[in-house]
């Protein structure tokens, strides 16, 4: 029997082979990258290189769901539009049935659970995306959440998706520190630091979005990525020149 044709049928090892090739799909998406702060929450996206005559407003990696939630997506653009579309109405659906807004990790476990029907039914394929779900509770707490196209979710402080995220995320491990959290700049450095990991041509392809609590989703002007990007290759260079005059050896 053919194990890789039929999503609802196991292979003898366990595996539902349809969910992994998803993540693979995943793998060869945009890398996208989610830090939570005490105060703000940033999401940061490679963004790829549009055509000359492309308007470039279409092509967005980064959405809001409603005024306290947006997301970042990678893998299969198409497949995301339709989450997007069935969340934003969810979301308008909760506010129109108890006259609140959702909860961060309510819409995620709606955008998981959509997912996972999709891994169980016949003539459907699962699909193709991870996301990274931010934003703020009604009490002011922020959340970062990532979902898989299994139907799984996670809380995280810091996490990447899509291409190289394993990179990124070994960076994020390195370089997280609490401390570091209390600070609004701090966090959204941390964010653009990440994605350089990886990213060519620096701010050209860098596309951030930040929420800071009681305010909504401000997606950063390319002049104010720049001058992020800036600051950090300038902390850089002062980095590297007090560590080449502390090891050079003093004249007797």
């Amino acid at each position: 029997m053919s194990y890789d044709r039929a999503i609802t049928v196991f292979s003898p090892d366990g595996h539902l082979f349809q969910v992994e090739y998803a993540q693979e799909a995943v793998k060869k998406g945009s890398t996208a990258v989610g830090v939570r702060g005490r105060d703000i929450v940033v999401l940061g996206v490679e963004k790829k290189s549009a055509a000359m005559l492309q308007d470039d407003r279409t092509v967005r990696k980064i959405c809001a769901l409603d005024e306290n939630v947006f997301m970042a997506f990678a893998g299969l653009t198409a497949d995301a539009r339709i989450i997007i579309n069935r969340s934003r109405v969810e979301c308008q659906s909760h506010r129109l049935t108890v006259e609140d807004p959702v909860t961060v990790e309510y819409i995620t476990r709606y955008i998981s659970s959509l997912k996972q029907r999709y891994t169980q039914s016949n003539g459907r394929r699962p699909f193709g995306i991870s996301s990274l779900i931010v934003g703020f509770d009604f009490d002011g707490t922020p959340h970062l959440y990532q979902t898989d196209p299994s139907g799984t979710y996670h809380a995280w402080k810091a996490n990447a998706i899509g291409r190289s995220a394993k990179t990124v995320r070994e960076f994020l491990e390195k370089n997280h520190k609490e401390e570091d959290m209390e600070s609004d700049e701090l966090v959204l450095k941390l964010a653009v630091r990440a994605l350089l990991e990886v990213v060519q041509a620096g701010a050209k392809n860098i596309e951030l979005a930040t929420m800071k609590r009681g305010e909504g989703m401000k997606i950063l002007e390319p002049k104010e990525v720049e001058e992020i990007v800036s600051a950090i290759e300038k902390e850089k260079e002062e980095a590297e020149k007090k560590k080449k005059a502390g090891t050079t050896p003093t004249a007797p």
